[in-house]
């Protein structure tokens, strides 16, 4: 059985869902503190000058050393949620399939959110729903699990029964190998290569949302990317 294992992020990038589709079971790692300027509450999107951050406010001050993922409390006292919509419509409203997408995308910017991980679950399950991938998920959270770092992950992966454990390519710098072949789990790295397409404006920007290749080639072309990746 294949696992992977990722920090909940805000509309994550191609490479996220090529992992969660190569996997049997993907953990959703929300119990671990939220670290700054990571894509956690952020990422990027296409403008005609380049791309520009879509950012989630959230409340930190006061709160150093209890900044767990899973209890993260949205700071809706700015009007993200007005912008973010208006950004996507703006700059997204004559790719091919934005009109498909709008009505799911116009109606979570309408909505309150208390806490980050609702919006970023909610919003990966209309993603891998849209994409087609079936792949299990389960929260880091309800499973209890201790250790930190490479500790941690090994722990995730025996708990729930990983025979491969599918790494992004970061994990080169603070897994153990020796670790993984003495639990008997083989260490495999998902170096995912970005393909390009053609985006709503001209020239390619790479890295951007998964939601930026949804909008502009529709479900079946966004899977189709995917699956196609070496």
């Amino acid at each position: 059985m294949i696992a992977s294992i990722n920090q909940p992020a805000y509309l994550p990038w191609l490479g996220y869902f090529d992992r969660i589709l190569r996997s049997d079971v993907h953990i959703v790692l929300d119990h671990v503190q939220f670290e700054k300027n990571s894509f956690t509450n952020r990422n990027k999107v296409r403008t005609p000058d380049g791309w520009t951050w879509l950012s989630v406010p959230v409340q930190t001050k006061g709160r150093f050393g209890d900044l767990a993922i899973d209890r993260l409390p949205v700071a809706n006292e700015r009007p993200w949620a007005r912008k973010h919509w208006d950004t996507l419509r703006f700059n997204y409203r004559r790719a091919a399939h934005f009109e498909e997408e709008a009505p799911f995308w116009e109606d979570v910017y309408a909505r309150s959110w208390e806490r980050l991980l609702d919006l970023q679950r909610t919003t990966l399950d209309h993603t891998l729903a849209v994409l087609e991938i079936d792949t299990r998920l389960l929260s880091s959270a309800a499973l209890g699990v201790g250790g930190a770092k490479d500790e941690l992950v090994l722990n995730l992966c025996r708990h729930v029964g990983a025979t491969v454990y599918l790494s992004g390519p970061l994990g080169r710098d603070y897994l153990v190998p020796e670790r993984f072949e003495a639990a008997g789990i083989e260490l495999r790295f998902n170096d995912f290569v970005h393909p390009t397409y053609p985006q709503a404006h001209p020239g390619f920007e790479p890295y951007m949302a998964a939601l930026d290749a949804i909008l502009c080639l529709g479900a079946h072309g966004c899977r189709e990317l995917l699956e196609a990746a070496p």
